[in-house]
């Protein structure tokens, strides 16, 4: 007779989680945060509204936003059950490293005023959970003290429209340490976020009776923030725009720093290649042929991305792009992603359809501004452990099984 005793588990396996979502350890107002979303909800509180609006706010009438999200729901899973996943891992390998998840923190601006030492924050704790984090261009904090603090930090940098600059800025970052370099390309102008405007944000950030108000009734924001940074730093800088310090956050040459862009082309990023001894990443990329392009050049990655749908509104999304992105070039770069991602299973569909490492910026940047440190990590646990979960149920014990087989089309 069978015997009706289930076969134990082989000696090797891991030691299954004690249980999703544990809370056990975090401060009180992180306790009911069960979710990326939660944190955008508990952040919109958190921050003065203009903070928040930048941070959350898109181009013109958030079509591409929107898109973002909903391209996810044209693709269900095909799981597959009864298989053995109590193997599961989610590692990856990317340029030499093996990263722990296939997730990273993509590079939102002027982050420390929204959480204190924002940038520092985000890199020492996606080093810290050995996951790529990408410091901003329009960071506060200077390169060199992040690179100090977190090595595995990547480097995000918009070109100067003085091209004249585009040399001594590639070279101090080089001198800082970074081994990885981010172009951005997709912003040959500003963007018509009038969401900005009717929020009370503005470049430069300009005092006045609202954002005062906002910080009074916000207390936590305004003394472990704003009145923080202020009396142990002084008066936010962009620090890394240029090879040389850039405009304080208040001054109005800030935005003038950042326009002419538009004669830039993909000679300059020929030049940049050539001077540039690292792992080369162009960011922004939405069709084929510059994908080819970039490839061509010799990229190392690029980054399928409509920068949150906060440039062209209308442009179409990041994961609808990715299978042909990835099927044209796919051999011969890495082809990552960012925009829209909210869960494990956001991050499981792309890696199926051809992504090496995906991207989250608001998500990340609400969790530093609402609970610091400890709030990155969290926000990285409850991902991390939706990717693990999903695996498991999908039937996968890497994300090598993760493909396009898992996948469906799922009618609209």
């Amino acid at each position: 007779m069978a015997s009706s005793q289930a076969p134990s588990a082989p000696a090797s396996a891991p030691k299954a989680q004690a249980a999703y979502g544990q809370r056990a350890g975090l401060p009180r107002h992180l306790q009911n945060i069960l979710s990326l979303q939660d944190f955008e909800a508990a952040a919109r509180k958190h921050l003065p509204r203009p903070l928040y609006g930048y941070v959350s706010g898109a181009a013109e009438d958030c079509v591409s936003l929107q898109a973002n999200r909903d391209s996810f729901k044209q693709y269900g899973f095909s799981s597959k059950v009864m298989v053995d996943v109590s193997q599961r891992n989610q590692k990856v390998e990317l340029f030499g490293q093996t990263w722990d998840s296939p997730f990273g923190v993509a590079p939102v601006g002027i982050s420390a005023i929204s959480a204190y030492r924002g940038d520092l924050v985000l890199a020492q704790t996606a080093a810290a959970n050995r996951i790529p984090a990408i410091m901003s261009g329009t960071s506060l904090i200077p390169m060199e003290e992040v690179a100090k603090a977190a090595p595995s930090t990547w480097f995000q940098a918009y070109l100067p429209g003085d091209t004249t600059r585009i040399d001594g800025l590639i070279e101090r970052i080089a001198a800082a340490g970074f081994g990885t370099l981010v172009i951005t390309v997709d912003i040959p102008v500003w963007a018509n976020r009038e969401n900005n405007v009717r929020t009370g944000f503005s470049m430069p950030l300009r005092p006045s009776l609202r954002l005062a108000y906002d910080g009074i009734i916000r207390p936590r924001w305004m003394l472990g923030t704003m009145l923080r940074t202020l009396i142990n730093h002084g008066m936010p800088h962009f620090e890394n725009s240029f090879a040389t310090r850039g405009a304080p956050l208040l001054s109005g040459t800030a935005i003038r720093d950042t326009t002419g862009r538009d004669h830039l082309n993909w000679k300059h990023i020929e030049r940049i290649r050539q001077r540039w001894q690292g792992n080369l990443i162009i960011k922004g990329i939405l069709n084929e042929d510059d994908a080819a392009m970039a490839a061509d050049i010799g990229a190392q990655g690029i980054v399928v991305s409509n920068h949150g749908g906060r440039q062209l509104d209308g442009v179409v999304a990041p994961l609808q792009m990715l299978p042909q992105v990835v099927d044209r070039v796919g051999h011969r770069t890495a082809v990552m992603m960012d925009s829209g991602i909210r869960r494990g299973s956001d991050v499981l569909k792309a890696v199926a359809l051809g992504a090496r490492m995906v991207f989250l910026g608001r998500p990340f940047m609400y969790a530093a501004a609402v609970g610091g440190a400890q709030g990155v990590d969290h926000a990285i646990t409850l991902l991390r452990d939706e990717v693990d979960r999903n695996m498991a149920m999908l039937g996968a014990n890497s994300m090598a099984e993760i493909t396009r087989d898992c996948l469906r089309s799922t009618p609209r």
